[in-house]
This record gives structure tokens, C-alpha cells and sequence, in this order.
């Protein structure tokens, strides 16, 4: 791809252009808009529309910031996302609810990090409560375990309708069914060349492309030092909601960075089981069935791929075994809701998680983003994400805005 004209002479389409049309991108859009009016942005997605991969495809929780490392970027932006989510849902009329959650220990080697999570709630900032097995029935009368604590401002949304309103509500200009094909960086600014031939030209790129994002920063010639490994979230609707009042969930393994099998009442009432975690063959690879066999050799060919696997192959088999078996499933919910029974469970979409992966085989576990030459890669935007969007959209435009200058 060449490049087209130079500083003084090239026309520019935007003076932002931000690839991806999912929460972080969209939030991006509009916290350049505001902090900055005039400024002219412009969002390419490739999808007819927003918010079709892992922005619309989870269990819609706000979460409260609880498991999160003091001081991390996800505690952070969690605990102040959750309060803005809930303030820009209300301002909007989105459909939103504040539930609070418990987190329960169903095993006696659960009760110290049970003790630990309390612990981390409070350097967090967030209130907690301690319950006991009796106080436990109080909040929720069909769930079983030793002792809970109660997280009072966890809540659920639509992140969907977030999106929408956030594209809505920026201003920009959103180009969908614009997949991106080549990235030109040069010193006056970057062009980027869709599949379908239409050139963009902006004084600054912003990417927030999720699962792609790897492939996009080297397309922008930059080597990130990390690959997206996708991980494939498979859920189940509860055929009686009722069971569960809220938002329920086991203690969570420190080791992996995933929150286990949990149980959440969500915006329509209906109540989502899961999501067990399984390695997807594709970077949209939403069931079994979908194998993109250059993006599969990609991430074998990544060494850290390999060393995941041999360092968490215990865990992998257990979730491997439940994504096989619907009976084992069920037996891992029931550690929480005695009552429930696999007929019971019926087959919910699936999301993919876009985790990224060092060389050695670190799970990278906060919020990743990297800067070049008037150019911001968000590399890592795990779980909470869209929780904690809107701070990060507007630590994304800051950095964007600073390559403008």
C-alpha cells in the first residue's frame, strides 16, 4: 500500500479513526467527542452493525471490581465504570438493575480465599458482606455452601443497547461492513485501505478490534508481544428462573483467569448458566463446528499457546469435559443450586473471549495498551471490560488526542 500525499497536502477523512465498533471502540468515540468537540471521528466495523462479538455476546454484568488487584488498571476502571455504567444506563433509559451478587464457598478450601476476596473488596473500596450458611437462604432460598459474601453494587445491563447508544451518542461517523485489510503509517498520518478498496485517511489510529487487535497492530507494523488466544465461553439458559433470585458465583480459582460456572439473572428475567471456558478454533469460532484453519495455526504456532497448555492442562480437561458432557455440567452448577437438573439446562449462544497471551505463556491479566507513532493498541480488554468502558474510552482518547497534538 502507498502512501498518500504528505502533511501539508493530504485530505484527511478524520482526524481519529478507530477500528472496531464494540464497547471500548464506541466509548473511545465518545469521550473524544466530548473532550474535545469538533474533533472529527470515525468508527470502522466490520459487522453490519455494533456490538456483535464479545461486547453483545456475555452475560451482561456490571461488576463490581471485587476480584480485581488494588491498584490494577481493572480495579480501577471497574469499581468507577460500574458507577458511571449504572449513571449512563439511567440518563439514557436503558434497561439496567442493580442486584448485588454472592460469591459462595461450596468446599472448606474455598474459605480462604473466600476471607481474601473480602479482604480485596475493601482495599478496593467496595462494601462487603460476610454471610454464614442460614444467611445465606435469605438472599437466595434454593442455593447451598458454607459461608458468602454479598457484593451489594454488582447489577446487569444490555450491553448491546450501551453500544448503540454510545455510537448514537458520539457523533462520529460509523462505517459498518468495513473490514480493515492494510494499515499505511507514515509521518503526516495513517491511511487505512479496506476490503472492500475504500481508503480512509486520519491523523491518528485508535485500535480497538478485540479479537483482531494483534493482527491489526502488526498491520500497522508494530509487533505487540502478545497474541490473542480465543477462548470460547459456552452457556445454558435455566428452564425455571425462578431457582435464582440475583447473580450467584463459586469462589474463583486465582490461577486462571476465569470466574467459573456462575448463575445470572439477567435485564429480560431469563437466567444464564455459565459459561464454561474452552479453547475456540477460530478467533469467532462460536461452536465447535467453526475452524478457520490459518487463524487455528496461528495460535498453535504461538509458543505460549503450548506453554498455557501444559501449565493449566488439568483445569482444560475439567472444562473440556463439561463443554462434552452435559451431565458434568450439571453437576458443576449443582455445587451452587442443588435443584437444578440437566433437563433443566438448554444450550444458550456462546461468546469468545479475546485473551492475550506473552510468549512465555502468561495469561496477561489487566488491561493492556500500547502507543506508537500516532497510533493506540488496546491489546488486552478482558472481563470487565464493558463494565469499566467508559473510563477506559476516555484514557483511549486521551492518548489518541496527545498524537494530535
Amino acid at each position: 500500500m502507498s502512501a498518500y500525499g504528505s502533511e501539508g497536502s493530504a485530505r484527511f477523512d478524520c482526524d481519529v479513526l478507530v477500528i472496531g465498533g464494540g464497547i471500548v471502540g464506541l466509548s473511545t468515540a465518545y469521550a473524544i467527542t466530548r473532550a474535545a468537540p469538533g474533533t472529527r471521528v470515525m468508527v470502522l466495523e466490520k459487522e453490519s452493525g455494533p456490538a456483535r462479538h464479545q461486547t453483545g455476546r456475555n452475560s451482561g454484568v456490571i461488576h463490581s471490581g471485587i476480584y480485581y488487584r488494588p491498584g490494577s488498571l481493572k480495579a480501577r476502571y471497574a469499581v468507577r465504570g460500574a458507577a458511571e455504567m449504572v449513571k449512563f444506563c439511567a440518563e439514557y433509559g436503558l434497561p439496567y438493575e442493580v442486584t448485588g451478587k454472592l460469591i459462595v464457598a461450596t468446599e472448606r478450601d474455598e474459605l480462604p480465599r473466600l476471607h481474601a476476596l473480602v479482604q480485596r473488596g475493601r482495599e478496593n473500596g467496595i462494601p462487603v458482606r460476610e454471610l454464614g450458611p442460614a444467611q445465606i437462604t435469605e438472599y437466595e432460598p434454593q442455593v447451598q455452601g458454607l459461608a458468602a459474601i454479598h457484593v451489594g453494587t454488582t447489577g446487569v445491563c444490555d450491553y448491546g443497547a450501551v453500544a448503540a447508544q454510545l455510537a448514537e451518542s458520539s457523533g462520529a461517523e460509523i462505517r459498518y461492513g468495513a473490514e480493515v485489510a492494510a494499515v499505511d503509517r507514515r509521518p503526516w498520518g495513517v491511511a487505512v485501505r479496506t476490503a472492500a478498496g475504500a481508503v480512509v485517511r486520519a491523523r491518528a489510529l485508535v485500535n480497538c478490534a478485540g479479537l483482531h487487535c494483534d493482527r491489526i497492530a502488526r498491520l500497522a507494523g508494530d509487533e505487540p508481544g502478545v497474541r490473542i488466544v480465543p477462548f470460547r465461553g459456552e452457556y445454558y439458559e435455566l428452564e425455571r428462573p425462578e431457582l435464582v433470585r440475583g447473580l450467584v458465583y463459586p469462589v474463583p480459582d486465582p490461577a486462571f483467569p476465569f470466574l467459573g460456572v456462575h448463575l445470572t439473572r439477567g435485564i429480560d428475567g431469563g437466567v444464564h448458566v455459565g459459561p464454561n471456558a474452552v479453547p475456540a478454533l477460530a478467533r469467532e469460532g462460536y461452536g465447535w463446528s467453526t475452524v478457520h484453519p490459518r487463524e487455528l495455526a496461528g495460535t498453535l504456532a504461538w509458543p505460549g499457546s503450548w506453554r498455557i497448555a501444559r501449565r493449566h492442562w488439568r483445569y482444560g480437561a475439567g472444562e473440556l469435559h463439561r463443554s462434552a458432557s452435559k451431565r458434568a455440567f450439571t453437576e458443576a452448577v449443582r455445587r451452587l443450586l442443588p435443584a437444578v437438573e440437566a433437563r433443566d439446562l438448554h444450550r444458550a449462544p456462546a461468546g469468545v473471549r479475546a485473551q492475550a497471551v506473552l510468549r512465555d505463556g502468561t495469561l496477561v491479566d489487566d488491561f493492556l495498551i500500547h502507543e506508537a507513532p500516532r497510533t493506540v493498541h488496546v491489546l488486552n480488554a478482558p472481563s470487565p471490560a464493558a463494565t469499566a468502558s467508559l473510563p477506559i474510552g476516555r484514557e483511549v482518547a486521551r492518548r489518541a488526542l496527545a498524537h494530535l497534538e
